[in-house]
């Protein structure tokens, strides 16, 4: 009986080892190949095709990793707040008149991420669902949120642990480091101007088109800009809090 008692418990133990090695390491290496592919599959189009005119189109889905959501919800479930889709009124805070983004739907690609500071390159998918964008590798664009550019706010979430946890290190990012982003119109160029470690995941006024806490009303902004957010879950390892980083285009 003893016998039988400690078989079992070595079993349960192994497969507890093989379940954590399956979603710390193998699923982040599938994600970033997956998404290292897509990067180099997105610029290799960009260099041989012009640039096509269009509208940007919202989104849905939600994750662990955003904001406006429960922790862990099991469906989809749309972001609060009003929406910063591009427009034609002057820019601002740094922005420059853009072409039309080209017609995207969820969970296709059509932005490529880059931030020098922490080594990342990744791609950025329309949606925050788990499923279609997050575990994948990529990063999501909040749906009803500015196209990169555009004056509002591109708000972004991606997984700070497994699925290729593209954003593991953005705690590491300081006032003034560069972001990028580019996408079949141009490259966009953010400078990072403000950090708020930890906040509610219910904190909607951080993806708003002037983004400012609403639990934490002293982060923030004041007024309209061209804005790029960061949105991701804090501690590590769970989604009890989320951490945020705003940049303002600089070119």
């Amino acid at each position: 009986m003893l016998w039988f008692a400690a078989e079992t418990v070595v079993t349960c133990g192994v497969l507890i080892l093989l379940l954590v090695v399956h979603q710390l390491w193998w699923t982040n290496q599938q994600a970033r190949a997956e998404a290292g592919e897509r990067v180099a599959v997105l610029e290799r189009e960009w260099d041989i095709s012009p640039p096509e005119a269009g509208g940007s189109s919202g989104a849905s889905g939600a994750s662990g990793d955003a904001v406006g959501t429960s922790p862990a919800p099991e469906e989809p479930a749309p972001v609060g707040g009003s929406s910063a889709s591009p427009s034609a009124r002057p820019s601002s805070g740094g922005a420059k008149p853009s072409p039309a983004p080209a017609r995207t739907s969820s969970g296709e690609t059509f932005a490529v991420l880059r931030i020098p500071r922490i080594g990342l390159t990744v791609p950025v998918a329309q949606g925050i669902s788990k499923s279609k964008v997050l575990d994948k590798g990529y990063v999501g664009h909040y749906p009803g949120t500015a196209a990169p550019g555009r004056v509002g706010n591109v708000a972004l979430a991606g997984h700070r642990n497994t699925h290729g946890e593209p954003f593991r290190y953005v705690n590491r990012l300081r006032k003034g480091d560069e972001i990028t982003l580019r996408t079949r119109e141009g490259t966009y160029t953010y400078r990072v101007d403000q950090i708020l470690p930890v906040t509610s995941p219910r904190d909607t006024g951080v993806i708003q088109p002037v983004p400012r806490s609403i639990v934490k009303p002293s982060y923030g902004y004041s007024k309209a800009g061209s804005y790029l957010t960061l949105t991701t879950c804090t501690p590590e390892f769970t989604s009890r809090y989320r951490l945020i980083v705003w940049a303002t285009l600089r070119r």
